[in-house]
């Protein structure tokens, strides 16, 4: 039996009876990285010794197992593992080893999972192809000549490949979401201060989010659920009860309604990915739930004030990063601003200096209010908008993205089509909720995905809407690697 094709949640099971054993899992994956990860290029790390030995322990120590035990998860390399490098897909962290554990890390190993490396991302998460990693593209599993999207395109690619079960990624305006539709995994961006940012390499501190990745929904529960909670180590994480949301999974939604957004059905979706969409709203009603269409007001904004906010907190997160304290460091400076400007020139690739220059530029006197401050004011309107259909709706659903993953090299040269990827992604970030893609079919022969989107700290809503479609569709989302 190839193990590397069985889902966390079966391998859990069969662990448990004492049918299985982590260091025979952990080595099945190894071997699936070492046979297809040459062309799909998703790991930048893997810690093939360690993680053998951390599976021995796992097995040794079996009746003190916690909900992973045993189990293989990749980790974003924006994310700190002690030990493993921590290069946030760029040049500037070339070498950098993480001292500590990020908080979501810790408690996956307090659940006793096991740790095969780091993934390939975008240069510190701006991107949406991971074509902006300073190091390799990663390849869509689906399509090699394809983008896996991004920026957490090699944790998505990973668990598509089936070279992991479960990953972690970060999602700042759609950065797990695009890559698990144009992956046909399922992907989760869990409500803002539900999971721990400690320890997480910050882009957007106000939008971003530690999400999860995986085959199924089940799988992302399970996930989800681990990591989750608050953290007197991160004082934006929400201080509530943890939910079990892989004990409480059913695919009941009778009676739940639906919203659908007629602004998500404009320009830009092809007729393929809106025909799907009309084909899951069938496949929602034949479970019982009602969808309803409805204006979304303010939608157009949440672009441009995705693209200020998002920017102006790169410029100021990226500050740090100045060839002094760590990272980089330019050589024949003559003196110290000539040390911070060629350390950042040679370090930073494309994407990063266009962000921190967007984001400086609307900071600075005389914009500050005309730029800034003007997108904040929107984000609390479309933060209220939300609000205001959460009361009568229990979840919106939207195409995940407007098109299957493109080829390799087509946007790298076109910013605003690369940044229109994100259309239906950003306003999540925007507001602060919960939303998970899960595959929806496939559109000449590449995966689609269904995005769903719900009320503030309701996960277990919207993964039971996901669970049912999913359960109804029984998609066989396998690549033909």
């Amino acid at each position: 039996m190839d193990l590397y094709k069985l889902k966390s949640h079966e391998l859990k099971s069969l662990l448990e009876k004492g049918e299985l054993k982590s260091e025979e899992i952990v080595s099945s994956f190894l071997q699936r990285i070492e046979d297809v990860d040459p062309k799909v290029s998703a790991f930048l790390y893997v810690d093939k010794e360690e993680s053998l030995k951390n599976a021995k322990k796992a097995d040794e120590n079996r009746e003190n197992g916690g909900l992973l035990s045993g189990i293989p998860v990749g980790i974003k390399d924006n994310i700190s593992v002690k030990g493993m490098q921590n290069t946030c897909g760029s040049k500037f962290m070339e070498g950098y080893i993480a001292p500590y554990d990020a908080t979501v890390v810790t408690k996956l190993k307090e659940e006793g999972a096991i740790i095969l490396g780091k993934l390939n991302m975008d240069e510190f998460a701006m991107g949406s192809s991971t074509e902006y990693s300073a190091y390799f593209p990663t390849k869509n599993p689906h399509d090699l000549d394809r983008v896996p999207g991004g920026s957490s395109g090699g944790s998505a690619a990973a668990v598509a490949a089936m070279e992991v079960p479960l990953s972690l990624g970060t999602d700042t305006g759609g950065s797990v979401r695009q890559p698990a539709s144009f992956c046909g995994i399922a992907g989760l961006k869990p409500t803002y201060g539900n999971i721990s940012r400690y320890g997480v390499t910050a882009f957007g501190s106000t939008l971003d989010q530690v999400g999860t990745f995986a085959r199924d929904v089940k799988d992302l529960a399970l996930l989800t659920t681990s990591i989750s909670g608050y953290d007197r180590m991160d004082f934006t994480t929400n201080q509530r009860d943890k939910v079990d949301l892989y004990t409480g999974l059913n695919r009941d939604i009778r009676g739940k309604k639906i919203a659908i957004a007629k602004d998500f059905l404009g320009e830009g979706l092809s007729d393929g990915a809106r025909k799907n969409l009309m084909d899951m709203i069938e496949v929602i009603k034949d479970n019982g739930a009602s969808v309803d269409f409805i204006d979304l007001k303010l939608t157009d904004y949440s672009l441009a004030a995705y693209y200020i906010i998002s920017s102006a907190e790169a410029s100021s997160n990226l500050a740090r990063f100045d060839g002094i304290r760590y990272g980089k460091r330019a050589e024949k400076a003559k003196d110290v601003i000539d040390l911070y400007n060629k350390s950042r020139s040679e370090g930073f690739g494309a994407e990063v200096k266009r962000r921190i220059m967007l984001g400086t530029y609307v900071l600075s006197a005389g914009y500050y209010d005309a730029y800034y401050s003007k997108a904040l004011k929107v984000r609390k309107l479309i933060q209220d908008e939300y609000k205001e259909i959460f009361r009568n709706y229990d979840a919106i659903i939207s195409p995940t993205t407007p098109t299957p993953a493109f080829k390799l090299g087509d946007n790298t040269e076109d910013i605003l089509a690369m940044y229109l990827n994100d259309i239906y992604t950003v306003p999540v970030n925007i507001a602060g909720i919960p939303a998970v893609s899960i595959p929806s079919g496939k559109l000449n022969g590449l995966p689609l995905g269904l995005q769903i989107m719900g009320n503030y700290f309701d996960e277990q809503g919207i993964l039971n809407i996901a669970h049912a479609v999913e359960q109804s569709l029984n998609l066989d989302m396998t690549p033909g690697l």
